[in-house]
């Protein structure tokens, strides 16, 4: 449950920042159709729902590193090529996008100069962008609840002050551009963008996971969440739309309209949120770029990160403007190439969930110091290694690497991290004879287990 909670809310912290925490894009996609964008909002939900189990179910069952392992497995080499070029566009793309955002955030509350505020972001996202994924995804979704709070605000007060002439203020709304029509193609296009955007951090989540079944189902939560707060970001949008309409970040002009303090406050929410969406795009971005070469990832990173601040210079409403469309067609390609191929390989996927599980569980029994491991359970153990669609060594260290963590963090258990022997002695339940290491080397190790044994999976689409 823990981990279904965790990957919920990392997803969803993903697409936030460049899904609806300024505003912007809530009016640019929805709002300028007027009430009609509510409907595209509603559709627009039940698409992220669908793809974000199916996105992060995809990445668990590849135990992904990084997407283009997922594209090599599941598309001909050059269908791969292509759905790998998008995503990694994207990912720059939308970096820089995020970083020009938190510039004319802080312009806007406090008058700093754009850059100020899209230096900071840079600094921060060269930070954080050096830890691991467990650290990167703990971030995100730590973050994720304040803007879950902060639009449940708004929408509160919304409902309170509701206009006393919707129809003149959804008219007025309707007057405003949108570089996507009609609404029902803009609701499409909106998908796109946010899926394509989150996709290959996404994969990398869900791939640090060895469930199937858990991602599956933090996907599915995470995207009902994100339904429920687009909806009333569209709602708070529409209905405030007379105070806000103009502003770069409508979104911090309406905080600022009820009290300067809560702008103070929401102006900080709205950087976290645009951070959680920075970090996601140049993390994953510079994890693709080094191709699994850890010694590379440092210097493309930080590279890659600086290119994004000196293009995010051209200013967020532009960048916005002209970008955002033409991400979004890419990801209606990519949207509905991977749902194709899960729904044609979903067997395939049940079954290797069904594998993965029941070796945790008797991965958890010779971990435990309470529980009993026996030599028949070594041998189903052992058996069940061989039929996974994963290498035996890399399957055998994250599934170990992902029980010995949650036993290292239960206070209940006497347990001490260790490190498998290198000859995956199945009958071993000798834990105390093995050697003690932190979990931090436990996850190095299998992070390194899955990239030197990755094969394909099953029956390929493009053989």
């Amino acid at each position: 449950m823990g981990r279904t909670v965790s990957i919920a809310l990392a997803f969803v912290g993903l697409l936030v920042g460049a899904g609806f925490a300024t505003g912007a894009e809530v009016i640019q996609y929805f709002i300028s159709f007027g009430t009609a964008g509510l409907i595209g909002a509603v559709v627009a939900g039940i698409i992220f729902a669908i793809a974000g189990a199916i996105f992060l179910t995809l990445g668990s069952y590849f135990m992904a590193e990084e997407h283009n392992f997922v594209f090599r497995n599941v598309s001909h080499p050059i269908a791969s090529r292509a759905l790998d070029i998008s995503v990694t566009i994207t990912l720059f793309a939308i970096g820089f996008v995020m970083l020009a955002g938190a510039g004319a955030n802080l312009s806007q509350q406090f008058g700093w100069p754009a850059w100020v505020g899209s230096l900071a972001m840079t600094i921060l996202v060269m930070v954080t962008g050096l830890f691991d994924v467990d650290r990167v995804s703990k971030i995100i979704s730590a973050l994720t609840p304040f803007i879950i709070i902060a639009v449940i605000v708004a929408f509160i007060y919304t409902m309170m002050n509701i206009p006393e002439d919707l129809g003149a203020v959804a008219e007025q709304a309707a007057n405003s551009e949108s570089p996507v029509s009609p609404w029902w193609l803009s609701a499409l296009n909106y998908n796109g963008l946010a899926l394509i955007l989150g996709l290959s951090m996404c994969l990398v989540i869900g791939g640090n996971n060895s469930d199937p079944k858990a991602a599956f189902r933090g996907g599915l939560a995470g995207g009902i969440l994100y339904t429920v707060l687009l909806i009333m970001a569209a709602v708070v949008m529409l209905f405030n739309f007379e105070a806000i309409g103009e502003s770069d970040v409508p979104m911090l002009q309406l905080f600022e309209s009820i009290h300067p303090v809560l702008a103070t406050i929401m102006v900080w929410i709205i950087f976290g949120m645009i951070y959680n969406t920075a970090i996601g795009m140049f993390y994953a971005l510079g994890r693709r770029l080094a191709a699994g070469n850890k010694k590379r990832y440092t210097p493309i990173f930080l590279g890659v990160t600086l290119a994004g601040f000196a293009i995010s210079f051209f200013g967020f409403d532009a960048l916005m403007t002209y970008v955002y469309p033409v991400l979004g067609y890419m990801g209606m390609i990519v949207v509905i190439y991977l749902a194709y191929w899960w729904f044609r390989h979903r067997g395939h996927i049940n079954s290797e969930a069904e594998l993965r599980e029941r070796a945790t569980e008797l991965i958890y029994s010779r971990e435990h110091p309470d529980e009993e491991f026996t030599k028949e359970d070594a041998a189903e153990l052992e058996r069940i290694s061989n039929e996974s669609q994963m290498d035996e060594n890399a399957f055998h260290e994250a599934i170990h690497t992902e029980v010995a963590t949650d036993l290292h963090g239960d206070d209940s258990v006497d347990y001490e991290a260790t490190r498998v022997p290198d000859s995956f002695d199945y009958a071993d339940a000798d834990t105390a004879g093995r050697e003690t290491v932190e979990v931090e080397d436990l996850e190095r190790s299998a992070a390194e287990a899955k990239l030197k044994g990755q094969k394909n999976f099953g029956e390929n689409s493009g053989e």
